[in-house]
């Protein structure tokens, strides 16, 4: 019992203080806003129709060069691959507005899915930025990890190598797949909140 509490102690003081790290990030623990947006080809997805499964927001922006170390090396598609395989909805939002780096036509979207050979369940567009304010995305990669229940359950980096050296990759930890691997298991995730790092969300 007493182990139990020390772990749940550390659990909320691992939030409390990736919270303070990480600003106006939606928060841990609490229920997922609702949103409602549409892919590259024109079809609308809200986060309630995904009610009852795990769902993966990731904020992209294929031209920051965070976002590159991920994509060039085929360790976001790697990630997006393996969780859809196990029904997990991993959804990618742009929320760069137009004239900003990352902002495409719907005929470069097209394109640019197909070169960086992604497998996200869908690309999403927020090119008014509300959807990437209102969950508080900050970054490029950023990405939140929410339950079944719709609740945020991850919310921060998707590892522990900040930097663009891709020969640190191989070993970083991934909190992502941490998050996920945990919570699929019905387990406790242990780093439920991490600071993002990254470029700046473009809005």
């Amino acid at each position: 019992m007493a182990g139990m509490r020390s772990h749940a102690i550390q659990v909320v003081a691992a939030a409390a203080l990736g919270m303070a790290l990480c600003g106006w990030a939606q928060e841990v623990g609490k229920p997922a806003p609702e949103f409602a947006l549409k892919d590259i080809a024109g079809k609308e997805h809200s986060l309630a129709g995904f009610k009852g499964k795990f769902v993966v927001l990731e904020w992209t922006n294929y031209d920051c060069p965070f976002v590159k170390k991920h994509y060039e090396t085929g360790n976001m598609q790697a990630l997006q691959k393996a969780y859809t395989e196990k029904d997990v909805i991993w959804l990618s939002i742009c929320s760069s507005a137009p004239g900003k780096q990352g902002h495409f036509t719907a005929e470069e979207w097209a394109e640019r899915v197909k070169k960086e050979k992604a497998t996200p369940t869908a690309v999403l567009t927020d090119a008014d930025g509300k959807v990437g304010k209102l969950y508080g995305a900050k970054n490029t990669p950023q990405l939140f990890v929410i339950n079944p229940e719709e609740t945020v359950i991850y919310s921060g980096a998707l590892d522990d190598q900040p930097g663009l050296d891709r020969e640190k990759m191989k070993d970083a930890v991934n909190y992502v797949k941490q998050a996920l691997d945990a919570a699929l298991a019905k387990k406790p995730v242990e780093t439920p909140v991490t600071a993002p790092y990254g470029c700046t969300v473009k809005y």
